[in-house]
């Protein structure tokens, strides 16, 4: 007997159901189907919420089995009863569809809700179909086609522990796929770094995207005109009552297949301006500046917010520099997460680490002060600190700050009016580090990670050093860090006269 296409079986499906088949998902079973019969075995169908990708998905795989009864298909969702819930959708198209007679084994313990075995030739230890959640221990199974659904939901990447694990789980589907086997992704983005994000995020170490090399179907609600991909049952009304009750990030991401944050965050880094220019120190008629892409810069502020620093546990030490332009605006040049290194504790301390580590900062920032945060650790650091910059020959003022107010307001306080303007700058290399991600995902009240927030917050909230204070100091290095403030050296005027 010639086995029927794909399209076939989903419009015999449809017509014993008694349903039309939307134009929709024609394009998505002859995508599959073509994927299937050209042996792409890495692909990905992301397809907006309610769009039946996960039953065209099921029929799929039902279809698979009619056409080969030796394939073994495992289902990998973010819980069991969501993976149960297709593998309990194919037995069923399976024990009614016209097409897929004498499939049923005899024996009616191999036909489970979460695993069943069709009638088949071979002897395998691997059922047929089984159903697993993404953190169940698949070690030992095999699968020719593993079929990932809905791995990623808020409970599997709303935060960055979690996001590891999930890539971490996803990763083991090496060991159970056999050579020339089928991966296949279902789902929608929820989180900006989503493992189905077409473009790398550099700022959590990213070279490419988790998925780079698979073949893509991606169809959002609304096609490039904005027309509905599916008007019958999403006219243009039902499209913005979606819009409007999900909000712009929940309806971008789930309607609009964009990996946005869902959760809003107030602080949005697109926002931020993204330049690659260097701080340039002159002089210039014995006057010293400081420029940044051809800005004057007439003002710094360096904000450390220290911790103990340990690799990979608790809070960040982080340092950072804001600089004003004389239009007012604000550049983020540089920020460091500052570790120790534990092995060499036992002859440089700690602290010191850290410091000698902020006074490189500092020399390679040409900053006139740092201001240290004396809460908690901070206490205990600007006499060491003062101390290493004594030794490393630079003149820039210790100030030491305690702050009293709530972390969230000082945030919010520190970065709505400047994202709001577009006033806020930031170098290329800030991408690169843990800040971006940290804005992202930052909510007022949450306990996500924000110790590069608060860094960058007491920045914009300290009382600048403007660049206007004379003097003259020997080294010329530490005279580059204190006198680009733009003040010239004192003239002294003869006003002996009469008038």
């Amino acid at each position: 007997m010639q086995k029927p296409s794909f399209l076939v079986f989903l419009a015999a499906w449809n017509d014993v159901q008694g349903l039309g088949t939307p134009g929709l998902h024609f394009e998505i079973a002859s995508w599959l189907e073509t994927r299937w019969r050209s042996r792409d075995r890495e692909l990905l169908l992301m397809a907006f919420r309610n769009s039946g990708k996960s039953t065209l998905v099921g029929l799929f795989s039902a279809w698979i089995l009619v056409c080969n009864p030796e394939l073994r298909i495992m289902v990998l969702a973010a819980d069991h009863q969501l993976a149960q819930k297709m593998v309990r959708n194919v037995r069923r198209i399976l024990e009614r569809h016209p097409l897929a007679m004498g499939l049923r084994p005899a024996r009616t313990e191999e036909w489970a809700s979460d695993r069943f075995t069709v009638t088949r030739g071979r002897e395998h230890r691997d059922p047929s179909m089984l159903a697993k959640g993404i953190g169940a221990n698949i070690t030992g199974s095999r699968a020719d086609i593993v079929i990932c659904d809905d791995v990623e939901v808020p409970n599997t990447c709303d935060t960055a522990l979690k996001r590891d694990e999930l890539r971490d789980r996803l990763d083991e589907i090496d060991f159970i796929l056999v050579p020339g086997g089928l991966r296949l992704f279902v789902g929608t983005p929820h989180t900006y770094y989503s493992v189905y994000a077409d473009t790398a995020r550099a700022e959590v170490g990213e070279e490419r995207p988790y998925l780079a090399g698979f073949r893509r179907l991606v169809l959002p609600v609304t096609d490039e005109t904005g027309a509905s991909r599916w008007p019958e049952r999403f006219p243009p009304e039902r499209v913005e009552a979606l819009r409007r009750r999900a909000g712009p990030a929940k309806y971008a991401s789930q309607m609009m297949l964009q990996p946005t944050n869902v959760l809003d965050s107030r602080l949005d880094p697109d926002r931020i301006r993204s330049y690659s220019d260097e701080l340039d120190y002159r002089e210039a008629n014995g006057e010293p500046l400081l420029h940044l892409g051809g800005r004057r810069l007439v003002s710094a502020s360096c904000f450390w917010d220290p911790s103990f620093g340990r690799p990979g546990r608790g809070d960040a030490s982080v340092i950072a520099a804001v600089y004003t332009d004389q239009d007012g605006g604000y550049w983020l040049h540089g920020i460091e997460y500052m570790t120790h290194v534990p092995e060499i504790a036992d002859r440089i301390d700690e602290a010191t680490q850290l410091c000698r580590q902020a006074v490189s900062f500092a020399r390679r920032h040409f900053v006139p002060a740092v201001t240290i945060e004396t809460n908690g650790v901070g206490r205990f650091l600007p006499g060491l600190f003062r101390r290493e910059l004594g030794r490393a020959g630079l003149a820039a003022a210790v100030i030491e700050h305690a702050s009293s107010r709530n972390k969230t307001d000082r945030i919010l306080e520190a970065f709505d009016a400047v994202l709001a303007a577009g006033q806020l700058g930031a170098h290329r290399r800030v991408w690169d580090s843990p800040f971006i991600r940290e804005m992202r995902e930052w909510q007022p009240g949450g306990n996500g990670p924000d110790d590069g927030l608060d860094a960058v917050a007491g920045c914009l909230l300290a009382e600048p050093v403007r660049l206007t204070e004379p003097g003259r100091v020997r080294d010329p290095r530490a005279r580059g860090m204190t006198a680009w403030r733009g003040a010239s050296t004192p003239v002294r005027i003869n006003a002996d006269f009469d008038v």
